[in-house]
């Protein structure tokens, strides 16, 4: 077992990273913008589904091989890279639309589904191969000298329960406002710059190396 303290600080550690801004950050404040708060909270379980997965894929030496093949380390960025661009392209295409109303007007918008949102969190940490960089990075300074693969499981148990933690009170953060949020003016306004930030970040990955 994960000694209490090491646990605590890990969380500690997992929570503030997951804070920092990045794709993570703008799908989930996308999807409690355009879903509400429900969708936004699915979005952060995506999002803690692949940090799980990432931890596991860790735990079994995939991550590893992930990591030291730049053939497939490239493979996965671009794929991610792009599915950045595509969800700021939807995000700038709503826009150009332009069907936004003031909450409580009727609109033949539909509003983000939780599934979508899901899914949405779920590929873009996925195909983020950063994440098991990082993971790769932090999880040996937590683990104890010769750690099995069940101390790494319960590192990804708590770094799953960090992420959805932070992400969650993300969503109801930005549902609390939704008062101001409710103008179709500031939700349009929000969407171009959020869909800039998402191509911005494509762009970004894309461009970066292992």
């Amino acid at each position: 077992m994960i000694p209490g303290a090491t646990a605590a600080s890990f969380l500690l550690v997992v929570i503030l990273g997951a804070m920092s801004p990045g794709p993570d950050f703008v799908v989930v404040t996308r999807s409690s913008l355009t879903g509400g708060r429900r969708a936004g909270i699915a979005a952060g379980a995506g999002i803690s589904l692949g940090v799980f997965a990432w931890v596991v894929a860790i735990a079994f030496g995939v991550a590893a091989v992930l990591t030291a093949s730049a053939v497939a380390f490239s493979v996965v960025k671009l794929v991610g890279a792009g599915y950045l661009v595509f969800l700021g392209v939807k995000a700038w295409l709503a826009v150009r639309r332009g069907d936004y109303r003031d909450l409580g007007e009727t609109t033949n918008a539909e509003p983000l589904q939780a599934g979508a949102a899901f899914r949405q969190g779920l590929f873009t940490n996925l195909l983020n191969p950063k994440v098991a960089v990082y993971f790769l990075a932090l999880l040996p300074q937590f683990l104890p000298a010769g750690g099995a693969t069940l101390q790494t499981l319960e590192l990804a148990a708590i770094a799953t329960g960090g992420t959805i933690l932070w992400f969650a009170a993300l969503a109801l953060v930005v549902g609390a406002l939704k008062r101001f949020f409710g103008s179709g003016r500031v939700r349009r306004g929000l969407d171009a710059v959020l869909g800039s930030v998402l191509v911005a970040l494509g762009v970004k990955v894309a461009a970066e190396t292992a």
